[in-house]
């Protein structure tokens, strides 16, 4: 289900994990392709330039994750996350991982607010499911100030989602807050690609930074689109060969540790 790698470059997939990957985008709702440009000195700038990306382009974004400081829900693959968007209402999701599609209530996968999806990076792979909600423009602010129960950032669908897969005892108003990670998203056509790009930009209090470029495709486009957005990148001189971060993980453990020496 999941493909870890560890420090360094990342591996290629073997033919085994490849034919696991096949199969299980077969049966998810949408497939994002991602990668993390590598933070050297001249990493993102090339990067940018090279695709033309024109940060004033960009939306601001404040996320902010819930969870213990030990992160116990992280443990045990839930994540509880709710986002302000410039000029968009705010919005939350339950989001788990790893899922076996098969698996997940029937009623569920019907739901619009309800995806399955797999996201794909040089060297691993997961399957999540994600439960959203749309919120009103100043909930979020006003939960992250303690003027709002927590709970109330999410629907009761989403709440019973979350009661079935969080560790026993675990109470969402109780959660401590993480965050908020600051981001700047654009979503851009490059000059010679035919399909959407969107960079994330992911600012961390201390100044260390992620970028993210990523693709979204029907399942079964996934393999055709990851051939022509890898040919793409690495014609236009984007480094494919970093180690690879999920800006999920890396938000979670940078704000866990910020918390615990507080």
């Amino acid at each position: 289900m999941t493909t870890t790698t560890a420090k360094g470059p990342p591996v290629p997939l073997s033919d085994e994990e490849i034919s696991k990957l096949l199969a299980l985008t077969k049966r998810a709702d949408s497939v994002e392709l991602k990668l993390t440009v590598p933070e050297t000195r001249s990493g993102f700038r090339s990067a940018a330039a090279a695709l033309g990306i024109d940060p004033l382009d960009a939306q601001i974004r404040q996320v902010f994750f819930f969870d213990t400081p030990d992160l116990l829900l992280n443990q045990h693959g839930v994540v509880a996350r709710a986002r302000r968007s410039q000029g968009r209402v705010d919005d939350s999701v339950i989001k788990l991982r790893p899922v076996v599609p098969d698996e997940l209530p029937a009623a569920l996968r019907k739901l619009p607010e309800f995806n399955v999806e797999v996201d794909v990076l040089p060297g691993g792979y997961v399957c999540s499911a994600s439960f959203k909600a749309k919120l009103g423009r100043t909930d979020v602010r006003a939960a992250s100030q303690g003027q709002r129960p927590l709970r109330k950032l999410f629907t009761k669908g989403q709440l019973a989602f979350f009661a079935q897969h969080a560790p026993e005892g675990i109470e969402l108003d109780k959660l401590s807050i993480l965050g908020p990670m600051n981001v700047l998203k654009l979503k851009f056509e490059p000059v010679g690609f035919p399909r959407e790009l969107v960079a994330e930009l992911w600012l961390y209090p201390d100044g260390s930074r992620i970028l993210e470029l990523s693709t979204k495709c029907k399942p079964s486009e996934a393999f055709q689109v990851a051939a022509e957005t890898r040919a793409f990148l690495t014609d236009k001189g984007v480094d494919l060969t970093g180690e690879q971060q999920t800006k999920t993980a890396s938000a979670l453990t940078f704000f866990a540790e910020e918390l615990r020496r507080a």
